[in-house]
C-alpha cells in the first residue's frame, strides 16, 4: 500500500522547498520517495520531478488561449488535470510503492472552496494511497495577531474543504528569533490555547493601524466571534519545522507517519536501519518547549554547539579516512580478497545521517508565474 503527502499552502509558505527537503530527507533514512508536481505555474522545481503535470497542461497556454489571468489559469489547469485523469493514473502506476510528496499550486480557492483539488484527491485515494494533507504556513504569520487569526481561518477551512488526515504545519520556525518578539510562548501558537488572551492584542493593533479612522472596539465584537468559531471546532493545531534542522524534519515526518498509518505498518522489512525503526518506534519526538528554546530563547548558543559538533564530527571523519589510507599503503588486508569489497560497502547510517547537512536552503518557493502583459 502506497502513501503519499498532500503539501498544500499559501505562496511562500515553502511548499517546494519542503518537497525537496523532504525526499532528500527520506532517501538518507532509506525510503524511496518520488516528488509529483501538480503547479502548472512552477516551472522552476529544484527537485527532480516524477511526473509533472506541466507535461499535460501550462499555465502560459492556458492564459493566452482562454484569455486569463494567473490565477484564472491555474484554476482551469486543475480542472483539466481532474478530466485527464488517466494521465496521472498511469503516471503513478509507474512509481510502484514510491513514498510520494505531491507538490501543490499555492492558490487558496483550490483548497479551501474549489472542487477540483478535492476530486483529485480522492481519486488517487482510491488507488490505493494513503493520503495525509500537509498544510504548510509561514511563521511569520505569528508576529502579528490579525495575520495568526487570519492563518487559523485559512487552516480550519482546508481542514473541513479537504476530508483528509491533516496537519498543519508553521515552516521557516528558525526564522523567528529575527523577528519582534512574541507576546506569548510558541505553545500558545502552536496547541492554540485560550485565544481570548489574544483580543486585547488584536484590539491593540487595530487601534495603531487606523488611529485616525475607525476605533477598535467597532471590531471587538467580530474578534470574539471569530476567535469563538475557532474554539468551538477545536481542530486547528500546529506543528513546526525548520527544513534545514535534522531533528526537525524528523519529527515532523514521525506525526506524518502516524497520521498517515505508516507507522503502523511500512512497506520496509527486517533490514530496515536504526534510522527507520526511530522513527517507527517514536524516538524523534520534540515538545514545542524545546522548539522555543532552539530557535528563540537560546538559538545563538545551539547554534554554536551544533557548529562544534560538526566540527568534531568532521575531524573525526578525517582522522578516520587518513587512518584507511595509511593501512591500505602498509599493505593491510592484502591478499584476502576482502578490502576492496570493504571498503566500496554500504555507508553505515550514521555516516548517512550525518551527510544529510546538504538539505537545501529556505527561500523562495521556487515558484514563477509568467503574467500576460495586457
Amino acid at each position: 500500500m502506497p502513501f503519499a503527502q498532500l503539501v498544500i499552502g499559501p505562496p511562500g509558505s515553502g511548499k517546494s522547498t519542503y518537497c525537496d527537503g523532504m525526499q532528500q530527507f527520506m532517501s538518507a533514512i532509506g525510503r524511496k520517495c518520488s516528488v509529483v508536481n501538480l503547479d502548472p505555474a512552477n516551472d522552476h522545481t529544484s527537485y527532480p520531478c516524477a511526473l509533472d503535470v506541466r507535461d499535460l497542461v501550462t499555465l502560459d497556454e492556458i492564459m493566452e488561449e482562454e484569455n486569463l489571468g494567473p490565477n484564472g489559469g491555474i484554476l482551469y489547469a486543475l480542472e483539466e488535470l481532474e478530466h485527464n485523469m488517466e494521465w496521472l493514473e498511469q503516471g503513478l502506476s509507474k512509481l510502484g510503492e514510491d513514498y510520494v510528496l505531491f507538490d501543490c499550486p499555492g492558490q487558496v480557492e483550490l483548497f479551501t472552496h474549489h472542487s477540483s483539488l478535492r476530486n483529485i484527491f480522492f481519486r488517487i485515494q482510491k488507488l490505493g494511497y494513503r493520503l495525509v494533507a500537509i498544510h504548510l504556513t509561514d511563521s511569520y504569520s505569528l508576529t502579528l495577531p490579525s495575520l495568526y487569526i487570519s492563518t487559523l481561518l485559512l487552516s480550519l477551512r482546508a481542514m473541513l474543504q479537504m476530508d483528509l488526515p491533516h496537519l498543519n504545519v508553521l515552516t521557516k520556525i528558525d526564522k523567528l528569533a529575527s523577528y519582534a518578539p512574541l507576546p506569548f510562548n510558541l505553545d500558545f501558537y502552536a496547541e492554540v490555547q485560550d485565544l481570548n488572551y489574544l483580543l486585547p492584542h488584536l484590539d491593540a493593533e487595530i487601534a495603531n493601524t487606523n488611529s485616525d479612522t475607525t476605533p477598535a472596539s467597532k471590531f471587538s465584537g467580530l474578534n470574539r466571534a471569530i476567535i469563538e468559531l475557532i474554539e468551538d471546532f477545536g481542530l486547528v493545531g500546529f506543528e513546526t519545522l525548520a527544513v534545514e534542522d535534522k531533528r526537525s524534519m524528523m519529527t515532523l515526518l514521525h506525526a506524518i507517519d502516524r497520521a498517515g498509518g505508516y507507522a503502523f505498518g511500512a512497506a520496509e522489512g527486517a533490514n530496515d536501519t536504526v534510522w527507520q525503526v526511530a522513527m517507527r518506534e517514536g524516538r524523534t519526538t520534540m515538545d514545542i518547549r524545546d522548539v522555543q528554546e532552539r530557535w528563540i530563547d537560546r538559538r545563538e548558543e545551539f547554534d554554536e554547539l551544533e557548529r562544534r559538533q560538526w566540527e568534531e564530527e568532521a575531524k573525526a571523519r578525517d582522522e578516520a579516512i587518513r587512518a584507511a589510507a595509511g593501512d591500505a599503503a602498509a599493505g593491510t588486508g592484502t591478499g584476502t580478497g576482502m578490502d576492496t569489497g570493504a571498503d566500496a560497502g554500504p555507508t553505515d547510517e550514521m555516516e548517512e545521517w550525518e551527510n544529510m547537512d546538504a538539505l537545501p536552503p529556505q527561500g523562495d518557493s521556487g515558484v514563477k508565474v509568467i503574467r500576460k502583459n495586457t
